[in-house]
């Protein structure tokens, strides 16, 4: 079966605005993350891509944006099932001002009870997404044959549940993972098991070094903005 690349979104307005951002409309890559995006050609200069699927969201469109260009024999489709989770009330809103809500307990330390009111749950977000990879991967295959390389370009949130997926993690689970933005995650599948091959790859350490304010014991919402 086919390996699987995903790519986080490069960092968005909303994520140095603190915002939950879900399906907000609107939602452009930051200066940081346009450099982001414009590195990632470079980055995976030597896979040989067959596909590139990518969530509908402008931010995820403006990440892959560079890469089609590098590679104009290939032409992105769009799928709603790797979107990012639907917060419903919550989305736009900032997080600050969701960090005391009962429900934000629940998102940290119980994720596969959490819904969001006027949303989704983040289970349906995982199912959705773990089915979209599943369909992606037998049309891959099918195409281009089993050793294949493909490429998704996803949401924080989405592409950690899938992680936990491959790993066989509960969703419960899932916010120990860390992906920032425009990291590279691979997953190679066979015919018996996942393997996880790249967790979170950006090339770059300096989320790294000790910070002024420490990271607190929180997983961010959404995955968060990545190094200062």
């Amino acid at each position: 079966m086919p390996t699987l690349i995903l790519v986080r979104h490069g960092r968005s307005t909303a994520n140095t605005e603190g915002l939950l951002a879900g399906w907000t409309p609107g939602v452009a890559l930051d200066e940081r993350g346009t450099a982001q995006a414009a590195a990632l050609p470079g980055r995976l200069a030597e896979l040989p891509l067959a596909e590139i699927v990518t969530s509908p969201l402008q931010r995820c469109q403006e990440t892959i944006r560079p890469l089609l260009q590098a590679r104009p024999h290939l032409s992105p489709h769009t799928d709603e099932r790797i979107g990012e989770c639907h917060y419903g009330d919550w989305s736009g809103r900032k997080l600050d001002e969701l960090k005391d809500q009962p429900l934000m307990e629940v998102v940290q330390a119980h994720p596969s009870a959490a819904a969001f009111p006027g949303g989704e749950s983040m289970r349906a977000m995982q199912t959705r997404a773990a089915e979209a990879v599943r369909e992606w991967n037998a049309r891959v295959e099918r195409d281009h044959g089993a050793d294949a390389v493909y490429l998704m370009c996803s949401h924080g949130d989405v592409i950690k549940s899938l992680v936990a997926d491959a790993l066989g993690l509960h969703l419960d689970l899932f916010q120990r993972i860390s992906v920032e933005p425009c990291s590279i995650t691979a997953i190679r599948y066979t015919r018996l098991r996942p393997f996880l091959v790249r967790l979170g790859d950006t090339g770059d350490f300096t989320s790294l070094v000790p910070r002024e304010e420490p990271p607190g014991d929180e997983a961010p919402v959404g995955g968060g903005a990545g190094a200062p």
